[in-house]
């Protein structure tokens, strides 16, 4: 054994591992959770602004063309 203290440490800390899942262990009560309220996003409008803006642009640029359609 090169490290006689690291066998005393390990021993010890198994112990305590095995003896936290005794029936009498200390119980420790889980935090309260908070209730989350939505929030509205950031910039909503201008982002939606945006879409809009980029949308209609795309259709300009490269308009839908049905299947049907006549090429």
């Amino acid at each position: 054994m090169q490290f006689p203290a690291a066998f005393i440490l390990a021993r010890q800390q198994t112990e305590e591992h095995l003896a936290s899942a005794r029936p009498d262990a200390p119980v420790v009560p889980d935090r309260p959770q908070r209730i989350r309220t939505p929030r509205q996003p950031r910039f909503g409008g201008l982002r939606r602004a945006a879409a809009n803006g980029l949308r209609g642009l795309a259709t300009r640029v490269e308009p839908r063309h049905d299947c049907q359609a006549a090429l």
